[in-house]
């Protein structure tokens, strides 16, 4: 008998011996194009597929390793079957599993949850330092199967917070989303969508996924050679920029326009009408790539909204804007002129033609006595409403697209526009963020002029004041001079405490930079170069070595500040940080615009400390811009946020409008391809306008 047991005890000290020193095997379930089964063979894993789970169980060995994923998601769970699950615990198999609601011994519910808002937390402290508890995961679209877990290694939620949940997850709704017990680890949702789902920060995904395959495996230290992602930044932080990087740059920057298909073609106005609806929600699916394109007569969509798909599509943004028309009729000549390719001209005159004579835009265009005429409408939805900020934009595209395709035919119109604007200016030069068609009918011009208004808001009031400057220049008409001249000092004297600042003031200092060079240029005095001075040097203060320009937020008067609680984060606009230090730059409201005035103040002074920051920054934004071969309406945009620590493109996603991964025909893309073309040029927008001449007459007549 002692000789049985003996003999019995070394069968199975050999036999698990043999076991612990056998590699485990690789079984995945699942359709050969799925990430994580690209992600196992393209890191040198051997991995055997099988389309049963039943099959691949019972064909592993004890210590192997089954992967079983969900092909059918969203629409399908996952099939497994309990008995298997425990055949596997039974066999010592470690299984993988995703969005099943069949689990040995949890409760689950069959009927997924939809989330739009809700990101990854991490709970447990198994990811070690570069993930420890509350830090953020990003996964779009989540479809997830409500389960009642113990410890679960992350969850999903509505937390506010830049990377890190910054009012922790006890207030909020939890959903598991990673747990694991005894063999099993278990997803509640498809986690091995990460590349085709684009989840974010990349970096982040990978501790997750290395994680999970040390458990999996047995093997430590997992690092990844390759990592699928079908959409990044064209180009790495320390990548050599070949010589025509620039010519690429605007190039992908304009035809971007045509590969999402943003042109109104009249085949598909009713879908763009039914998306819009009345413009207070105007988010839709992408547009078909097989639809046709339009010429510019019918107007340019504004964009993506920063919703993205389970499948990693973009919703768009189906506005008409009258600033986005006449910002890309000024990139497309620019581009025209760059690329020497003068069917670009035909869009942006179409463009144009479209703001003053193919739409609602413009207002009482032919009743000169009206206190709205020369305005030009905020929206084809809003056309009564009248921003003087979008107003600014729209000149000035318009402006620069007549300066670079040589023609007139728009300076009157654009001088109505600046003058319909002054004419509604206060006192001090201030005219406020808006005003509304029925007030100035019912007030009137002078009632608007006689105010006594002051706002420090260079995002709302500063571009405005350039255009005032620039008409100065061109006429010499002294009241132009004279209010925007006492409207910046106030402004000036207000910084920063006073200051009115929207989404952060990074934004503020970039936007009144113009201005500022505009003002050198006429009135060169030591105290306007010090102006201008101080405004750039705080600007660049948060310039990073690899050009950006890091956002920040400001003292006081913030209009929208940190998202002051978890039930708070997505209802309202909001800023991509959530504390200064937070490593993002923001193409939407600070960079693009940056861009474009520090090329002006350094063309205005000749400082070489301006020019190399210019230069930097171009670069930056050339490197970051967005390449995708799956995603082809991306492909060439700018996203709002981009986080160049990780060299992702990643940042709060709190704005209810504008988020991390929203692109604007205008306001982004515009400016930065448009100044691209200008810093290739070595010219400035006030240069490249010299051309263009304004007949003062009348002016006086029209106060």
């Amino acid at each position: 008998m002692k000789k049985v047991l003996l003999s019995a005890c070394i069968f199975l000290t050999l036999f698990y011996t043999a076991t612990a020193a056998r590699k485990p095997q690789l079984f995945f379930c699942g359709r050969a194009d799925n990430d994580l089964y690209l992600l196992l063979q393209k890191n040198g894993f051997n991995v055997k597929q099988y389309n049963n789970p039943a099959d691949a169980i019972q064909a592993a060995a004890p210590g192997d390793a089954v992967f079983i994923v969900a092909d059918g998601y969203p629409a399908t769970l996952t099939a497994t079957d309990t008995s298997i699950l425990l055949t596997a615990k039974n066999k010592r198999i470690k299984v993988y599993t995703e969005y099943t609601a069949t689990l040995p011994g949890i409760q689950v519910s069959k009927q997924p949850v939809n989330t739009q808002l809700e990101r990854g937390v991490v709970l447990s402290r198994v990811f070690g330092s570069t993930l420890p508890p509350m830090s953020i995961l990003g996964i779009n679209d989540c479809h997830i199967l409500p389960a009642e877990v113990k410890d679960p290694l992350i969850v999903l939620a509505k937390v506010a917070g830049f990377d890190k949940a910054a009012y922790g997850v006890a207030d909020v709704r939890q959903y598991p989303l990673l747990f694991e017990q005894d063999n099993l680890l278990a997803g509640m949702t498809k986690l091995s969508s990460f590349a085709t789902g684009r989840y974010g920060p990349q970096e982040s995904w990978k501790v997750v996924w290395a994680y999970i395959l040390e458990r999996m495996t047995g093997r430590k230290d997992i690092h990844f050679s390759y990592w699928p992602s079908y959409v990044s930044p064209m180009y790495k932080e320390h990548e050599a920029l070949p010589a025509n990087a620039k010519q690429i740059c605007v190039e992908k920057g304009i035809t971007w326009f045509w590969h999402g298909h943003f042109f109104i073609n009249p085949s598909w106005k009713e879908l763009w009408r039914k998306y819009q609806g009345d413009g207070t929600n105007p988010v839709g699916p992408p547009l078909g790539q097989e639809l046709p394109d339009g010429d510019g007569t019918s107007g340019l969509l504004e964009g993506h909204a920063s919703r993205i798909a389970y499948d990693g599509k973009q919703q768009y943004r189906y506005w008409l804007r009258a600033d986005v028309q006449g910002e890309a009729a000024f990139a497309l000549a620019a581009a025209a002129s760059l690329l020497d390719n003068k069917r670009y001209n035909d869009y942006a005159r179409n463009l144009i033609n479209f703001i003053f004579k193919g739409s609602n835009l413009a207002p009482a265009k032919d009743d000169t006595a009206s206190a709205v005429h020369g305005l030009i409408g905020w929206s084809v939805t809003h056309p009564n409403e009248f921003y003087g900020d979008d107003n600014a934009r729209a000149i000035l595209g318009i402006l620069g697209a007549s300066a670079y395709m040589n023609t007139s035919e728009w300076n009157e119109l654009a001088k109505e526009a600046i003058m319909a604007n002054f004419n509604t200016t206060g006192i001090y030069g201030f005219r406020g963020n808006r005003l509304k068609e029925q007030d100035l009918l019912k007030q009137g011009k002078a009632w608007f002029a006689a105010r006594d208004v002051v706002n420090p808001a260079p995002h709302f009031e500063s571009w405005m004041w350039a255009l005032y400057l620039w008409l100065y220049d061109k006429t010499g008409y002294e009241p132009l001079l004279n209010k925007t001249r006492t409207a910046i000092r106030m402004t000036m004297e207000a910084y920063p405490a006073k200051w009115k600042w929207t989404n952060g003031i990074q934004q503020e200092r970039a936007r009144m930079i113009l201005p500022l060079a505009w003002l050198v240029r006429v009135e060169n005095t030591p105290q306007h170069r010090q102006w201008l001075d101080t405004m750039v040097q705080q600007l660049l203060q948060h310039q990073a070595a690899c050009g950006a320009i890091r956002e920040e937020l400001g003292p006081g008067q913030g209009k929208y500040g940190r998202t002051p609680s978890n039930k708070e984060y997505g209802l309202r606009e909001a800023p991509l940080i959530f504390d200064n230090g937070d490593p993002v730059a923001d193409m939407l409201y600070t960079s693009n615009f940056a861009y474009f005035s520090l090329n002006e103040a350094a063309h205005a002074t000749g400082n070489i400390q301006y020019k190399k920051a210019v230069d930097k920054l171009g670069d930056f934004l050339i490197r970051i811009q967005v390449k995708s071969s799956r995603f082809k309406d991306l492909d060439g945009a700018w996203f709002r946020a981009f986080d160049y620590n990780r060299w992702d493109y990643w940042g709060s996603n709190a704005d209810a409008g504008w988020g991390a991964w929203g692109t604007l025909t205008g306001w982004t893309q515009s400016w930065i391809v448009a100044t691209q073309v200008l810093t290739s040029q070595n010219k400035s927008y006030w240069e490249e306008t010299q051309t263009i001449s304004i007949i003062p007459k009348k002016m006086t007549a029209k106060i």
